[in-house]
């Protein structure tokens, strides 16, 4: 089913004893409050449960009972603790509701389980914590558990990997209904990273340094700035002061991958934020981002989101019509890695 954004996303968490508070704490951030500068409609988000819940070694009073969950455009399935117990029922019925009544329905981290239960993910790839992947699918065997990934999304039904790749998915919603500069917007006031891709591998072996505090800190800003030129490996490594060989190393332990794979990324970036903001042509899109030509463009759009930029224009001012959130006048957003 076709998932419409309506003009104000009503947004249901759905709560019940032993959630994991990380991941609901976490979309209730995301949700809860729209970053400073936007105008227009944002998410009317609501907590939604059986009753008193305990998440960890919180309480909570939920707002509406979990039959609220059906009336819902978007329903949020935080982690579930014990992977080895059976999801409640009330609670596998009422997410099997909500999606039947037409909700987007996307869980985080081990959530992944109530919705096997429910049997969304019946034929569908989905993920969960890398560290309960396999007990998924052993537990439900018509799913396509695909461990190495941040998230997948599969339209109507979307599953999170664990902790922090569920900040991603949560932010991949946001873009999904207003676009990839309110999203930049709700990242700053996170402080966290705008984008991370979903086919992203969900942990690196080696430790990543704090933010800003890596050799590329400095480097990166002096990309964003300069993506309608024409960029080698040899004038970043130049730029960082540092031999190509250490630039390529340094790339996977920051961002967990090449230095040119990142910057085509923050060039097709750009190329969604000017075809969301700006009735620029292809062309002028195309220079501006450092694509040279439309030809360039359009393979690159195409085959790293899924649609020619013409389409994704269309698309995104027929999904955000009418009154969807905007951005007051201020400097432009700075991807980060």
């Amino acid at each position: 089913m076709t998932h419409t954004i309506p003009d104000v996303n009503t947004v249901a968490l759905a709560v019940t004893d032993g959630m994991l508070h990380f991941e609901l704490s976490l979309a209730y951030e995301v949700f809860g409050f729209a970053p400073a500068g936007v105008a227009g409609p944002w998410y009317d988000v609501s907590v939604c449960g059986p009753g008193a819940v305990r998440a960890g070694r919180f309480g909570l009073e939920p707002d509406h009972g979990l039959d609220r969950l059906p009336r819902a455009d978007t329903v949020i399935v935080p982690g579930w603790a014990d992977v080895d117990e059976d999801p409640p029922a009330d609670l596998v019925d009422a997410v099997r509701a909500a999606h039947e009544a037409g909700a987007r329905v996307a869980s985080l981290c081990t959530g992944a389980f109530v919705l096997a239960a429910a049997g969304l993910l019946d034929g569908r790839r989905a993920t969960t914590h890398w560290a309960h992947t396999r007990d998924l699918a052993a537990r439900y065997p018509k799913v396509q558990v695909d461990p190495d990934v941040l998230y997948v999304d599969n339209g109507s039904v979307l599953t999170s990997a664990g902790k922090a790749a569920a900040m991603d998915l949560c932010l991949h919603l946001v873009r999904l209904d207003h676009g990839s500069s309110i999203t930049n917007a709700v990242a700053r006031r996170l402080v966290v990273p705008p984008h991370r891709d979903g086919g992203q591998a969900q942990f690196i072996t080696t430790p990543v340094p704090a933010p800003d505090k890596h050799p590329l800190a400095e480097l990166f800003p002096w990309v964003i700035e300069r993506l309608d030129q024409p960029l080698t490996v040899e004038d970043l490594a130049r730029q960082a002061r540092m031999s190509s060989r250490n630039l390529g190393r340094h790339f996977r332990l920051v961002t967990g991958t090449t230095p040119l794979q990142w910057v085509l990324t923050q060039r097709i970036r750009h190329a969604q934020e000017l075809l969301e903001t700006t009735d620029n042509s292809v062309d002028t899109i195309a220079a501006a981002t450092g694509m040279g030509t439309a030809t360039t463009l359009r393979r690159h759009f195409n085959r790293t989101v899924g649609v020619p930029p013409d389409r994704y224009r269309r698309t995104f001012r027929e999904r955000t019509r009418p009154g969807p959130a905007t951005l007051e006048p201020a400097s432009p957003p700075v991807p980060r890695p």
